[in-house]
């Protein structure tokens, strides 16, 4: 999206290798959607509170009365839509006012691995406990028919 908005300064910041480093990136305009669709489902599935923000990004607010930078959205970056203001054309609101929102959709997406990494840290301390009261069951087992020694044996390794 930069490279689309920005041409002049990529190729400045990356200095005498920028064209083909720009021919390597993906297309914005081809890419998107097939991330944006997988990105969604994956937000959907393990931070479902914050599925709303990442689409709001994403669509135009329904009942918009004009364009500004306050709602110009992803989605009408790709349909290349442009405001301008007076018989001078004074730019209002152009593609680069998605790149913001882009950024938001990518912190959102980032989240989502701290998210599954702690999901991971819950799982692991579930499977953990299980594993340990089942133990605890096989040490009052023990107990229940007489070996108190192994029974003792097996509830301090739990402990």
């Amino acid at each position: 999206m930069q490279p689309d908005c920005f041409p002049e300064e990529i190729k400045k910041a990356l200095g005498k290798d920028a064209d083909e480093t720009i021919k390597k990136l993906p297309k914005f305009n081809e890419e998107y959607q097939a991330w944006y669709s997988e990105s969604k489902v994956l937000i959907q599935q393990l931070l479902p509170d914050r599925l709303s923000d990442f689409t709001r990004y994403y669509e135009k607010p329904k009942p918009r009365k004009d364009l500004g930078c306050e709602n110009y959205r992803i989605e009408d970056y790709l349909q290349g839509l442009n405001a301008t203001r007076g018989w001078q054309k004074e730019k209002v609101v152009g593609p680069d006012s998605a790149i913001p929102h882009l950024k938001q959709q990518q912190a959102i997406l980032n989240a989502v691995s701290s998210r599954f990494e702690s999901s991971l840290f819950d799982i692991r301390q579930l499977v953990q406990a299980d594993l340990f009261d089942s133990e605890l069951a096989a040490a009052q087992e023990l107990l229940k028919n007489g070996f108190i020694r192994a029974s003792g044996a097996v509830a301090g390794v739990v402990l």
